[in-house]
């Protein structure tokens, strides 16, 4: 099922907010330190898994910026929202997720990727800096 189908067949669409381009950072992160990814790769599989059994639909939240679509940011929302465990489960990992992230990648850089994600949030990001922004990143879950 294509993008559009999905966001189409969605009857109440959500705002998504995003404080954090995470993907900005992880892949940072990757770049510096590849052992980061022993860390991140099966927290990302037991999002993966949950988002099945819970049927995410990521097509539910707006994106105003569509370079964002697909990004695992809306997977997190929708489980958030929808599941008791993966919230038990992020109110103890997180914090530990970002703080190694934080130890990886400069203040400077976290401060960009927090300003660029509100940006993208609010869709005041135009096309030519948002495929800037993501060269080199793989969005998707």
């Amino acid at each position: 099922m294509g993008n559009e189908a999905m966001i189409t067949q969605t009857s109440k669409r959500k705002d998504a907010v995003c404080n954090t381009c995470t993907l900005n950072l992880v892949s940072i992160a990757y770049q510096r330190a590849p052992l980061f990814r022993l860390l991140r790769e099966p927290l990302k599989l037991g999002m993966r898994v949950l988002a099945l059994i819970y049927r995410v639909n990521p097509g539910e939240y707006i994106v105003r910026t569509p370079n964002c679509y697909g990004c695992i940011r809306f997977y997190k929302i929708a489980l958030k929202e929808k599941s008791v465990i993966f919230r038990w489960l992020n109110d103890r990992v997180n914090p530990i997720f970002d703080a190694v992230l934080e130890q990886i990648v400069a203040p400077d850089e976290l401060h960009q990727s927090k300003t660029y994600a509100r940006a993208a949030t609010l869709g005041t990001v135009n096309p030519d800096q948002a495929d800037e922004w993501m060269k080199g990143q793989k969005v998707g879950f």
